[in-house]
């Protein structure tokens, strides 16, 4: 989201100081000067018009119409829904009741038990582990499993339960009525290792789940246990009050989400595709955005696309022989030139029109009470303007790192290897290179520019080069032998396209529009349907949904969370007890609110 001090404002021609006073006097009577203009070109218009030919005519119209429009107008952009409370009086009431009970300091203390405990399971993941039973590190995924059993045994009691790869977990509460579309609450068991390095820099242990009488800490906390126990603790209230859905609620819990969710959530998806079919859900909610204030309004940024991704290997081949006689470059030298090479020459940094980056600053300018005017009216202006859609990528996306992250296809290069005696000359030196693919792109388009980007200096350096299958650079291009190879391919065969996108309009979009805005309202004792903005959003990153875009249009990757996680993927991960309550009254009032909407 658009973050408050970044752009001051549009810069303004320079002015001598021979014409300053000039200007000054100009920009003085300019205002006037064009509304009388308006008048009489107007009023010339409408007296004349029966003599003027239809073309001269309606030029002058539109000259009209130009002088009236306000290029600041927010009509039309960023709609709001209104915020959604329950209707019936089975659903109000118990709605109602569960809001009360998280008042309580006994439904307090529960939550924090049921999310500490949650927390003291090293549930970690590692990168390329094997499948679950032939690594005992996977093993901590049961000790969850039996935990959840303990600790929420209606849920265990009322819906059916299946395992998937062993510890994939698919829940169903199955609803009384079966003509409405199931929806699916997502959510991961896994958790990022923690660094041995780094547990004496932690304020408490990182796996102590304890509650400080603000916080609860541990890794976890904040990704994404908080928002697997709420889940759980609200089934669970619902449940005791006996309360049953008439739209069939499904769970599914990956375990291996922070590892590219291979075991897990690739299986859960084939599983769920293989019982429910292909499109048979009408939405799913994962985890993703929260809200924040921003511009003097609080907006909610629920992720709606997500960028795609590739791991390319850059490998360079050449003859090796005893150190002490080397050739001009090496192996590894003819790799640091070419990794030089792709970082001089970085993705364009473009940002699109109608993209979600793009709707998220048009939305952060029509409702943000405190955007400053220049970038106000140069974002509304992009919508039809590529001058200013040019002007807030140099003065707001490219000064800002995480933003112009999330518009272009980035790239990084994370692990590079090569050589094994001191005395001798490699044969062979590789490189990983990451790309996260901009949405307005894809895989081929990203592999396509990786091969031209490095060609014209492979070429300089004698070197033969193959990209992901064909010969840029064959061996016949040079009179004599190559010095050496390059290849490059596709390193562990993760890749994965730009999502496709979930649309923002619609009924599925208010409905969650609506039940945001509701759980904002009743957690702070307000009315109104704008104290918090609907803004459509996206992550850097990619979730577990990456293999659920069979199942349903609608994914909406959004955690119910004030402002930004602390300690993700770090140390000290905390969350605080009154944002994990209000992730409980989140799903009560999503859970409750779906069984009255007609999708």
């Amino acid at each position: 989201m658009v973050k408050e001090g970044k752009v001051d404002q549009l810069p303004t021609p320079t002015s001598s100081s021979n014409t300053r006073s000039n200007n000054r006097k100009t920009r003085r009577y300019l205002p006037y000067a064009l509304l009388v203009s308006c008048f009489v070109l107007g009023t010339f218009v409408s007296s004349r018009s029966n003599y003027l030919n239809f073309e001269l005519g309606a030029k002058f119209k539109q000259a009209v119409s130009r002088c009236h429009q306000n290029t600041d107008s927010t009509a039309g952009v960023c709609v709001q829904a209104g915020a959604l409370y329950p209707q019936s009086s089975k659903n109000a009431e118990v709605w109602t009741q569960v809001g009360e009970l998280l008042e309580t300091d006994a439904f307090q203390t529960l939550a924090i038990d049921k999310l500490s405990g949650l927390i003291q399971i090293p549930s970690e993941s590692y990168d390329n582990m094997p499948p679950p039973g032939e690594d005992p590190r996977w093993e901590t995924m049961g000790q969850v499993h039996d935990y959840l059993a303990q600790a929420f045994p209606l849920v265990h009691k009322a819906l059916s339960l299946t395992k998937v790869n062993t510890y994939g977990l698919l829940y169903e509460w199955t609803g009384t009525d079966s003509s409405l579309k199931p929806y699916i609450l997502a959510a991961h068991q896994d958790v990022v290792p923690v660094n041995p390095e780094t547990i004496d820099t932690w304020t408490h242990p990182p796996y102590s789940g304890f509650f400080d009488g603000t916080n609860i800490w541990g890794r976890g906390a904040a990704d994404d246990k908080a928002s697997l126990a709420a889940i759980m603790l609200t089934l669970e209230t619902l449940l005791g009050k006996g309360w049953t859905p008439a739209r069939t609620v499904v769970l599914a819990f990956g375990f291996d989400e922070e590892s590219s969710g291979l075991h897990g959530a690739r299986s859960l998806g084939k599983a769920l595709e293989e019982t429910y079919g292909r499109d048979a859900f009408e939405f799913i909610v994962d985890e993703g955005g929260g809200f924040d204030e921003v511009y003097g309004a609080v907006f909610a940024t629920p992720g709606v696309a997500e960028k795609g991704y590739i791991d390319v290997k850059v490998d360079v081949t050449s003859p090796g022989g005893h150190s002490s006689v080397p050739p001009a470059h090496t192996t590894i030298g003819y790799l640091a030139s070419l990794i030089t090479e792709f970082e001089k020459n970085p993705y364009p940094i473009e940002l699109a029109r109608g993209s979600v980056p793009h709707e998220t600053l048009l939305c952060a300018a029509s409702h943000g009470e405190t955007i400053p005017r220049g970038l106000k009216h140069a974002i509304l202006k992009s919508r039809h303007s590529d001058k200013a859609m040019r002007q807030v990528e140099k003065l707001f996306v490219l000064p800002n790192l995480w933003y112009s992250s999330l518009v272009g296809t980035t790239q990084a290069v994370d692990i590079i290897s090569g050589g094994v005696k001191a005395n001798a000359l490699p044969e062979s030196a590789s490189a990983i290179i990451n790309h996260r693919i901009n949405t307005e792109s894809s895989i081929k388009e990203t592999t396509a520019r990786d091969g031209h980007t490095i060609a014209d200096l492979a070429y300089s350096l004698n070197l033969t080069l193959n990209a992901f299958g064909e010969d840029l650079i064959p061996a016949s291009a040079y009179a004599s032998e190559a010095k050496g190879h390059v290849e490059l391919s596709l390193a562990f065969h993760h890749e994965l396209e730009p999502a496709p996108r979930t649309p923002t309009t619609g009924k599925q979009w208010d409905f969650l529009s609506g039940t945001i805005k509701a759980t904002y309202n009743a957690h702070r004792g307000l009315d109104g349907d704008n104290n918090i903005f609907m803004s459509p959003g996206m992550s850097t990153g990619n979730t577990d949904t990456r293999y659920y875009w069979n199942l349903t249009r609608n994914i909406f990757r959004y955690n119910h969370k004030n402002g930004a996680s602390t300690g993700v993927h770090t140390v000290n991960e905390n969350i605080a007890l009154d944002h994990y309550l209000e992730i409980v009254r989140f799903f009560t009032t999503l859970i409750v609110n779906a069984d009255e909407v007609a999708f």
